[in-house]
């Protein structure tokens, strides 16, 4: 199983970027998606999330601003980030779960910097 997380980067406070991870070895459209994100030392919290179905669930931080989507042809799950703030920098993972399991599979990470 491999889940490779791209996109992040260095980008001013309101500006914009679009996160992608690609996943291989999972049956991806049965899975739930996620993305995570850790801020130096702070915990790991989950910021957006996709079922197999296609709910979306997001962190009150993020609501109106971050859309997670999902692209069931191509294996590669998406979190389109707007209006970012400096708040937001952090080291953003991407994970899925089987139905009903727990977040098992991890991307390696990609930092986002957002400064003001």
């Amino acid at each position: 199983v491999q889940l490779q997380a791209s996109g992040g980067g260095l980008v001013q406070a309101g500006g914009s970027l679009r996160l992608s991870c690609a996943a291989s070895g999972i049956s991806f459209s049965n899975n739930d998606l996620g993305w995570y994100r850790q801020a130096p030392g702070k915990q790991r919290e989950l910021v957006a999330s996709i079922t197999s179905g296609g709910t979306t669930n997001y962190a009150d931080s993020v609501k109106g601003r971050f859309t997670i989507s999902r692209d069931n042809a191509k294996n590669t799950e998406y979190l389109q980030m707007n209006s970012l703030k400096p708040e937001d920098t952090a080291v953003y993972y991407c994970a899925a779960r089987s139905r009903g399991g727990s977040w098992a599979y991890w991307g390696q990470g990609t930092q986002v910097t957002v400064s003001s």
